[in-house]
């Protein structure tokens, strides 16, 4: 076994590959909370995990989705490059960041983009307009380099610049953009995701990146662009092929606690997205899940029953994949909740579920275009 890993490593190591380090820091949630903002934000901006995947005419990508996240890692743009902190997002396709064109008070406190400063930036005569549902961001389309940390450098990559952005709360996100990761199908304006120029221009020996969340560390989580980190994948890798080519759709059959089924009866399609923190799911699969778990209506539970708490348990393409206790029980100011939210997202396939952070920090996952598959690989 020892030789077989010595062997992996010596192939990883001479492949195209690029591990681009994530670090946990502090969520916008906590951050309102330190400054006495949360009430007032949850009043204007109710958490709605759906609205991020509704299609309408304008691109739908709301910051309320991000408050939970706090996997953030780092790019730059431009020559001499210029740095910003950014989500990696499966759950959308654009990149965008701030620009100096932003005069919103939510800009003031973040990295943003200047073009005369950079020689390599193209502009366009193109528009981008994001809906926030109490808000929008309006900006504008440009091309320049992009480099993702550390060492992959994108060529005429087209971005957003924002001009404007919603509200006061941006001001206090702990991120300055979003880089999307899903299908160019789903990219506002028609803009080439990032991914797909690092493919065209043969920045990666295969077409797929996975991703490391870790549980508690602030480090040691990644996106590894090119290529699998065996270190991770000693469980095998379970392929399941998409169901549709947008996001990264999957089919389930159903979700069991106890050895029962609990909700998916009929079957269900799902989203791995790590874009979004909480692992959300239909209202109705919501109540019958939080019966079977003994929580409340709002998802409290005892934080005395929490380590005696069933799996819920996915099952997807004939594999089972469970999510334990410890992964979906959170606690706050001393008060036990499961981490589990409600939308309702009805698709020609079935209702929709979002597999976020909850559900992907228990699994190395990896995201492969060439096989339009995704794979699951449990972590010790």
């Amino acid at each position: 076994m020892k030789l077989l890993l010595l062997f992996s490593l010596v192939a990883l190591a001479q492949c195209v590959l690029h591990k681009v380090p994530l670090r946990k820091g502090k969520t916008l949630r906590q951050s309102l909370q330190e400054h006495g903002l949360l009430e007032r934000y949850l009043k204007q901006h109710p958490y709605n995990p759906a609205a991020k995947y509704y299609k309408t005419g304008v691109s739908s990508e709301p910051m309320q989705n991000y408050m939970d996240n706090s996997y953030y890692g780092t790019i730059s743009i431009g020559t001499p490059a210029q740095e910003f902190t950014v989500i990696f997002d499966t759950g959308s396709s654009n990149l965008w960041v701030p620009s100096v064109y932003c005069a919103s008070l939510s800009c003031s406190d973040h990295k943003r983009f200047n073009p005369a400063d950079s020689s390599t930036f193209v502009s366009t005569n193109e528009s981008l307009y994001i809906a926030y549902g109490t808000g929008s961001m309006s900006g504008i389309l440009g091309y320049d380099t992009v480099q993702v940390r550390p060492h992959i450098v994108v060529d005429n990559q087209i971005f957003g610049l924002s001009e404007t952005e919603p509200g006061d709360f941006f001001y206090y996100c702990p991120f300055d953009g979003i880089l999307g990761l899903a299908y160019p199908s789903i990219s506002s304006d028609g803009a080439t995701p990032v991914f797909d120029n690092m493919m065209d221009e043969g920045l990666v020996s295969k077409d797929l990146f996975s991703v490391y969340l870790s549980k508690d560390e602030e480090s040691g989580s990644f996106v590894l662009f090119g290529g699998i980190d065996p270190y991770y994948v000693t469980n095998g890798i379970s392929w399941i092929p998409l169901s549709a080519e947008t996001y990264w759709q999957i089919k389930m059959q159903r979700v069991s606690i106890d050895d029962e089924v609990a909700a998916c009866d009929s079957g269900c399609q799902a989203i791995v997205d790590t874009g979004t923190s909480l692992l959300a799911m239909p209202d109705g699969d919501l109540t019958k899940v939080f019966k079977a778990l003994g929580a409340t209506s709002s998802g409290e539970i005892s934080c005395e029953d929490r380590n005696t708490l069933p799996d819920v348990v996915f099952h997807i393409n004939g594999g089972t994949f469970p999510v334990t206790p410890s992964a979906y029980v959170v606690e706050s100011d001393g008060v036990c909740s499961v981490a589990f939210e409600g939308v309702d997202i009805p698709t020609e396939s079935g209702e929709l579920w979002i597999l976020g952070d909850v559900f992907i920090r228990e699994y190395y996952v990896v995201f492969s275009r060439g096989k339009n598959m995704v794979g699951l690989s449990r972590l010790a």
